[in-house]
């Protein structure tokens, strides 16, 4: 099997390149003549590719939504984070709650398309380094998520597992999306087998692993004490990890 990677890795690397390299342009093209809106077009088909082209590799991404998600609402998701490979998939099938995402700095530049859309799409880049100007820039984050009824989208291990077992989750940057989407739900997800691409290291990938990603209950924040949310957000997404 790990022959087989070898033919194929380069192929799926070249392939994801090339799509980043095409939207590139297409982002920028729709946010100058569409604005957000256009600029979104762009990004959510940008992700749907992302997330089909795994299928090079034999690796399918099921995504398992069993509880109806609340609209015309501010949302946080919340997810164990094992690779790059479940952002796509999580971007494009919550693409009608707009979902931003929490992300650090050093990806705001130097990525084609993902460092655009990232500066220009609604996330947050956040200095890590500092954490009192991380926590005020998530406070605006926050503000912004909440004027717009949108979602944001965080890993609160801050990096990802590299052999699938989950970190203990921090929980500053909820606590901060929380206080200022107190009428919002945070979406619990649960991400399994993403690791396992990488299983070999950065090279080559890994074959014929499906990705799943499971969408749990949503707990409306004010409903409990942010301890108790904190709690039962961790408790329900790491007890699904495989």
């Amino acid at each position: 099997m790990k022959y087989l990677s070898y033919i194929l890795s380069p192929i799926f690397i070249s392939i994801f390149f090339l799509i980043l390299l095409i939207f590139h342009p297409l982002q920028w093209l729709g946010l100058k003549l569409g604005g957000y809106k256009g600029h979104n077009i762009a990004s959510n088909y940008m992700n749907l590719f992302l997330a089909k082209s795994m299928w090079l590799l034999g690796n399918q991404v099921q995504f398992e939504i069993k509880h109806k998600i609340p609209e015309n609402a501010s949302l946080i998701l919340v997810s164990n984070h094992q690779s790059l490979f479940e952002i796509p998939p999580i971007s494009w099938y919550f693409r009608k709650h707009h979902p931003k995402f929490v992300s650090k700095e050093e990806l705001g530049k130097g990525i084609p398309s993902v460092s655009f859309n990232l500066r220009n799409g609604g996330a947050v880049l956040i200095d890590r380094s500092n954490g009192k100007k991380a926590l005020i820039t998530l406070a605006k984050f926050a503000k912004k998520i909440h004027k717009n009824k949108w979602s944001a989208v965080i890993f609160p291990e801050g990096t990802r597992s590299r052999n699938g077992k989950p970190k203990t989750f921090s929980p500053n940057g909820l606590k901060m999306l929380a206080k200022y989407n107190p009428e919002g739900y945070v979406v619990p997800l649960t991400v399994n087998n993403s690791w396992k691409v990488f299983r070999y290291g950065k090279f080559p990938l890994g074959l014929f692993t499906p990705i799943k990603i499971e969408t749990h209950e949503p707990i409306q924040i004010n409903s409990l004490p942010f301890d108790a949310l904190m709690e039962r957000v961790e408790k329900v997404i790491t007890s699904k990890i495989k």
